[in-house]
């Protein structure tokens, strides 16, 4: 195997051949490409307990970040709106959240991000509201004046039964959402604290198991294939890190296609951050690991957000882009 700077050298090269040839039609994204010494080697990540975050570790498992003088520590977060401090004052460098998350820090001013990799998008069954086995709510309609569970407000839960619910003629306002974590939504459930919750793989699988029933499905129809989440930084560390933030882009990258590709490679990992067994992996719903990161993809949740009023204004998600190196614009 090359050593790692011979790695670099070749991913440098092929890096700008493709930018060079993919250049048409990125509109506004910024590219970056490696041009000297990495200005940071050792990052913390924060990374959330679901499989979309497994191309983190299978690149760590891999030894991709070593390959391009990385070492990477990850912490696990909610969403970033809970960890902020820890993002402006550095103490986490990379981290990964909701494209709601995303675009809510921007609108907001919290602060001005750049999305490095595209995550995963939505498949049917990874995330969905239930509840208990012997609830009377029968349909998605049943949820009006309800108590519903979510990891975080104004999120991706959120937007998500916002736009079904939209369809049932219920509006958001007509049920409260209460923002309790992925791994205390059953308890929440059992006890009669909510009366239903939204939940994502591999808490979904977990909850049916447990005896909970499934009353909708939040990725299908309007939300059918939405981007669910990706990594970023804030613009004054990619700016400060260009090298850093192209390399991590690039392991990310080879990470990302494995995910993409081989279940196997996702049932090593997932089981190491989450209390998920490694066959529940092999066998549970999965969302597809997008191998190109497209701004115009992510629009649509910025669309939608916008249709919902979770943003003052509307967004351009190509601005808040760092195209990968070696990666076309999809």
């Amino acid at each position: 195997m090359e050593s790692g700077s011979a790695f670099r050298a070749f991913l440098a090269l092929l890096a700008t051949t493709t930018l060079a040839a993919c250049s048409g039609g990125t509109g506004s994204v910024t590219s970056t490409a490696p041009s000297g010494p990495l200005e940071k080697t050792t990052l913390t990540i924060g990374v959330s307990p679901t499989p979309s975050s497994a191309p983190v570790f299978i690149a760590d498992r891999k030894g991709f970040f070593k390959a391009e003088g990385l070492t990477i520590k990850t912490e696990i977060i909610q969403a970033p709106q809970a960890v902020m401090p820890k993002i402006l004052n550095g103490s986490i460098d990379i981290f990964k959240g909701s494209y709601v998350s995303l675009i809510n820090i921007q609108d907001s001013g919290a602060a001005k991000l750049k999305i490095l990799s595209d995550s995963l998008q939505a498949a049917p069954g990874i995330a969905g509201v239930v509840v208990r086995k012997d609830s009377p709510l029968q349909t998605p309609k049943d949820l009006m004046g309800k108590t519903i569970a979510v990891n975080s407000l104004n999120n991706l839960g959120t937007m998500s039964m916002s736009a079904h619910l939209k369809t049932h003629e219920v509006t958001p306002e007509q049920v409260k959402f209460v923002a309790i974590d992925f791994q205390a939504q059953l308890a929440a459930l059992t006890s009669g604290q909510v009366d239903a919750a939204w939940m994502v793989e591999p808490f979904l699988s977990a909850a049916q198991q447990a005896g909970a029933r499934l009353l909708l499905d939040t990725n299908t129809g309007p939300t059918d294939a939405l981007p669910i989440d990706g990594l970023a930084a804030t613009d004054q560390w990619v700016a400060k890190n260009p090298n850093t933030t192209a390399a991590f882009q690039r392991a990310v990258a080879m990470a990302q296609r494995l995910a993409a590709t081989n279940r196997a490679e996702l049932a090593e990992v997932v089981p190491l951050y989450t209390q998920t067994p490694r066959q529940a992996v092999m066998t549970m719903a999965m969302g597809t690991f997008p191998t190109s990161l497209s701004p115009k993809r992510i629009q649509r949740v910025a669309d939608l957000m916008y249709e919902f009023g979770y943003l003052k204004s509307k967004v351009d998600v190509a601005s808040m882009v760092v195209q990968e190196p070696g990666r076309p614009a999809g």
